[in-house]
């Protein structure tokens, strides 16, 4: 009962964050978690959330059919590199999976942090897009998170803001959807899996309703600062708690 209360307050955590800044929901629920739960118990436990709060995301922004041509070898990267690396998660000891989970939030926190904001040449995009989406996929299988390095890929294509918000749901929800089939063939989305992870939609949804209650009063930019650093700390702890 005292796992399942932290889970709660751990989603709406999540959902706030994700209602600020349009992401963030499965990286903070999955690190947090992974601190108390098995990275692949923290990850079954993210799915629902992340799958119906993505489908929301999407729904919400105006060019999802010509984002979805654009994205297409993505996504498809995504699912074959998810299915490629199915059963890492589940199968690597629990030390070495949240020591993956720990370097791939500092790596993506550091970049976040960094000055540096690649661009991606319009002709270079037809190659890079379907082996960014299998590096993201073969992450997402081993961590239970999708942020690399699909979403540094997306903020270089140079997308508008309200493009690029519905590209990182479309991304996600695809993500999503496939992390969730590959757990299920490895049996971690059990029955009691599954019901966890329905009852933590109403956290989530709650948090990301706050989080667009104060997105329009606080700086944006700052509390993405603030997240990052956050990160980069929940990272270490995870990467060096195996050997300490």
């Amino acid at each position: 009962m005292v796992t399942l209360v932290a889970a709660a307050i751990v989603f709406v955590i999540a959902g706030f964050v994700k209602g600020v800044i349009g992401l963030g929901l499965p990286t903070i629920a999955v690190g947090l978690l992974s601190l108390v739960v098995p990275p692949a118990q923290a990850a079954a436990w993210m799915l629902v959330p992340s799958l119906l709060t993505n489908v929301w995301q999407v729904a919400a922004g105006p060019n999802l059919w010509p984002l979805t041509r654009r994205l297409a070898t993505l996504l498809a990267g995504i699912v074959v590199g998810t299915w490629a690396g199915g059963g890492i998660i589940a199968g690597a000891s629990a030390g070495l999976a949240s020591a993956a989970l720990g370097v791939t939030l500092m790596l993506y926190a550091g970049l976040g942090l960094s000055p540096f904001r690649p661009r991606v040449p319009a002709g270079a995009e037809p190659f890079l897009s379907p082996v960014v989406g299998l590096l993201t996929g073969v992450v997402s299988a081993g961590t239970g998170i999708f942020v690399m390095p699909s979403v540094p890929y997306l903020q270089a294509l140079g997308l508008e803001k309200d493009d690029l918000v519905q590209a990182l749901g479309i991304t996600f929800l695809v993500a999503t959807v496939a992390l969730g089939f590959g757990l299920f063939s490895q049996g971690v989305l059990a029955g009691g899996a599954a019901l966890t992870s329905l009852a933590m939609l109403a956290p989530a949804l709650v948090g990301m309703w706050l989080g667009q209650v104060v997105r329009a009063r606080i700086s944006a930019a700052a509390f993405r600062t603030w997240f990052m650093i956050g990160l980069l700390v929940l990272g270490a702890h995870l990467a060096l708690k195996p050997w300490l």
